[in-house]
């Protein structure tokens, strides 16, 4: 079955061009050239990926992204002409699966929607879990994390990545590896990131909680460690 793409780009020689490429790799495109647009589009059920201008017209590429993930979690995409961490993680908070940084080749567009896409299946066919450290519990299905019997709050990366560090409890994760996973692609520069969604982490559950939860291993990555 082809996957339906949706493009929200205002730049129509950018919009055109992928749209060109898409269909040679035998996607189905739909276009949208302003946020509300997109935003009207992206709400549509047979949408499978939607790839995301960060500065668009009435309504913003940000914006956009928060009204879909009210309701959908249909991979995204955001293309942004800044490379500005804030502006990522932001994007990211919002909802967003990835990034990509305009100037960017179209096999590493294409590569991080395989990826997307493919997550997004799996996502389907796996099997609810409930996952537990401590007082904290952590149910997959309902995306929904408690400490003792209060519900911490997360942002949709923040949830990913306490799923990765939980799963493979007591196993140091290097940042490299963690924004592979996590983020489903090769990622070069600004491994900080993971340093920012950690320190939010700990924020909401190990400070607020007293849980010494998230363990820094320097110089490699983190863990989360059982009690010896």
């Amino acid at each position: 079955m082809t996957n339906k793409i949706l493009i929200v780009e205002d730049e129509a020689k950018i919009a055109r061009f992928l749209e060109l490429e898409l269909k040679y790799e035998g996607y189905e495109v739909d276009i949208a050239c302003n946020g509300r647009e997109g935003l009207e589009k992206g709400l549509k059920s047979e949408i499978d990926l939607i790839i995301l201008d960060l500065m668009l017209p009435i309504l913003s590429g940000i914006e956009v992204c928060r009204r879909i993930r009210q309701t959908s979690n249909v991979p995204i995409i955001m293309l942004t002409a800044k490379d500005d961490v804030s502006d990522k993680v932001m994007g990211l908070d919002m909802g967003a699966d990835d990034y990509i940084t305009k100037p960017f080749a179209i096999e590493e567009l294409l590569a991080r929607m395989r990826v997307a896409l493919k997550r997004k299946v799996i996502n389907k066919i796996t099997d609810d879990s409930v996952l537990i450290f401590k007082n904290l519990t952590l149910n997959k299905r309902q995306r929904q994390v408690k400490v003792n019997d209060d519900e911490v709050i997360l942002t949709k990366k923040e949830f990913e990545l306490l799923v990765y560090l939980l799963e493979n409890r007591n196993i140091v994760l290097s940042r490299e590896n963690i924004l592979e996973k996590v983020w489903g692609f090769e990622y070069y520069g600004d491994t900080n990131i993971i340093d920012v969604y950690i320190r939010y982490l700990r924020g909401k559950i190990d400070q607020k909680y007293s849980m010494d939860m998230i363990h820094t291993v320097r110089g490699v990555g983190y863990l989360i460690k059982d009690d010896e």
